[in-house]
């Protein structure tokens, strides 16, 4: 299954689940399919135009989730505190092959919902131990990193489609 692939373990004695960024920007493109397809068809565009120069805004957000522990007892002990770190496509936008400004086709309503947050890290973690959720976040920033300095080639609606992120 492509899970393991996707997900990565971390520091021994922290307990943390991650998605990689390029696992769960795809994800997140392909959730907003149907709004691309949309917004590019209220835009005017055409289909064919559109299949490079997607420019790709995204909000990080890193969040305490207060205590999460279980009291009912049984399992491993865990650390009451938790911080999940996700991410927001904010708004995608296309500079269609014969045209010189880009169209915004897509922006997030509601930003700040939780429906719109995609989850890329959870970690077990007091969000007051700067030490570890550093260490925990390093890999991720490399990753995003990584995304900013390359393109992602999708499918959205049946056409390879060339994506920047910002």
């Amino acid at each position: 299954s492509g899970w393991a692939s996707s997900v990565d373990d971390s520091l021994p004695d922290t307990i943390s689940r991650r998605f990689r960024y390029d696992v769960a920007l795809v994800s997140a493109l392909k959730d907003l399919e149907e709004d691309i397809m949309e917004g590019l068809r209220e835009s005017g565009m055409e289909d064919s135009a559109c299949t490079s120069g997607f420019n790709v805004t995204i909000k990080e957000s890193c969040d305490g989730m207060g205590d999460v522990s279980e009291k009912h007892g049984g399992g491993p002990v865990v650390p009451e505190k938790a911080v999940r770190f996700s991410i927001t496509i904010m708004t995608v936008s296309v500079l269609a092959d014969d045209e010189e400004e880009e169209v915004t086709i897509f922006t997030e309503p509601k930003p700040n919902s939780e429906l719109s947050c995609k989850p890329l890290c959870l970690m077990f973690v007091d969000e007051s131990d700067h030490e570890t959720v550093t260490a925990l976040l390093g890999p991720i920033v490399a990753e995003r990193n990584a995304m900013k300095e390359s393109r992602l080639i999708l499918s959205i609606g049946g056409l390879p489609r060339s994506f920047r992120f910002h």
